[in-house]
């Protein structure tokens, strides 16, 4: 696709994303029938309306396209062409009657996200990037945080469904990370999160376990807000389903690195 194309692809994805906040919106007024997935991993019928209306729209306005989408997804591994999707992102909070909730839309071709989009629906914030476009917030350019003191960053972290998995480390990585900073926050979001960083709330993010919906439009809106995405380890770049994720403004990525690798 030449330039001309992504652009336009990229209006016609940031419609697409607000109709769907629409749904979001409409659910969040509503009883929500809430289903398990795991023991707090939880669906709503708000996320399977969802990501079946960004199906339908999405293949129209690019045909041939496949889906990678979290409610129905059967591989972790995108094609060449893909739509990387989480229709609900935040659903525990959804359905605890939250506003923190995102619908994230990537788009990967061959080896890596071109385009994406960030909807916070209950907040009125959408975040929209194009590989080499630059971050927009609601049509404006957003940049990382110019903070550069751990003391004065504000941090944010997730945990995984599976906790009795990994609270021993998650605590560790607490007990580093807490006493050297400004604060924590935990929202429950990562695509959220990932946004926050790129338009410079949040001095950095950190967290394991996620899936490639969670980040895949996250983390081409930090790079090209100017911010820095690794592993935890901050000598290895992200790759799309990587373990771990770190993406911060680049000034603190080295020592909070540092902190959560246990150095």
């Amino acid at each position: 696709m030449d330039e001309h194309e992504v652009k336009r692809i990229q209006t016609g994805l940031e419609s697409i994303a607000v109709r769907a906040g629409g749904i979001v919106v409409r659910g969040a007024g509503q009883a929500r029938k809430v289903t398990h997935k795991g023991r707090i991993d939880l669906v709503t019928e708000t996320d399977f309306a969802v990501e079946e209306m960004l199906k339908d729209e999405l293949a129209a306005l690019l045909p041939g396209s496949d889906f990678l989408a979290e409610e129905t997804a059967s591989s972790t591994e995108p094609g060449e062409l893909t739509w990387i999707i989480d229709p609900v992102d935040g659903t525990t909070n959804f359905a605890n009657g939250l506003p923190f909730v995102a619908t994230s839309i990537a788009l990967w071709q061959r080896d890596r996200v071109v385009l994406g989009v960030v909807n916070l629906p209950l907040l009125g914030e959408l975040f929209s990037v194009r590989e080499g476009g630059g971050a927009l917030l609601n049509g404006a350019p957003v940049t990382v945080s110019t903070e550069g003191a751990m003391e004065q960053a504000l941090i944010a972290t997730g945990f995984p469904y599976a906790i009795e998995e990994h609270l021993e480390p998650i605590l560790d990585r607490l007990k580093a990370v807490l006493p050297r900073v400004q604060g924590v926050r935990r929202v429950g979001a990562a695509a959220l999160d990932l946004a926050y960083v790129a338009c410079g709330r949040y001095a950095g993010f950190y967290e394991s376990a996620l899936r490639p919906w969670d980040t895949a439009a996250g983390w081409l809106l930090v790079r090209e807000a100017g911010g820095r995405v690794t592993e935890y380890d901050s000598g290895k770049d992200y790759s799309l389903g990587a373990g771990t994720i770190l993406a911060t403004n680049g000034l603190v990525h080295r020592e909070l690195s540092r902190l959560i690798c246990g150095g």
